[in-house]
């Protein structure tokens, strides 16, 4: 899996690059049909704004985050990745058999 990093306003470092794929690549482990990621990292004045896509067999998944600093928006972004992914990945593993589990169901 390929994840691009791009910054604005910001200059990407080697740790900065690091920091990004160790925490992203927790989000790469809940689910293996992740074919891309694009990561864009903004400082404004007083915001720092991670925010990333993934490109995923069927779909696409965005979250962003912003805090006061960017390793802590990191974190949230991978934290609202990592969210997102096993909510998906649960969608895929359920066939509709919701109707045989319940149990109030009149016959």
């Amino acid at each position: 899996m390929q994840i691009d990093i791009t910054g604005h306003h910001v200059e990407i470092t080697p740790a900065l690059r690091n920091y990004v794929h160790a925490k992203l690549e927790r989000v790469v482990r809940h689910f293996d049909h992740v074919t891309g990621m694009h990561v864009v990292l903004t400082v404004t004045k007083l915001e720092h704004r991670a925010e990333a896509t993934l490109r995923i067999n069927g779909g696409k998944l965005f979250a962003d985050a912003v805090e006061n600093d960017m390793y802590a928006a990191i974190d949230m972004l991978s934290d609202k990745l990592a969210r997102q992914v096993t909510k998906h990945k649960e969608k895929l593993s359920d066939h509709g058999d919701r109707a045989s589990v319940r149990t109030d169901a009149a016959p």
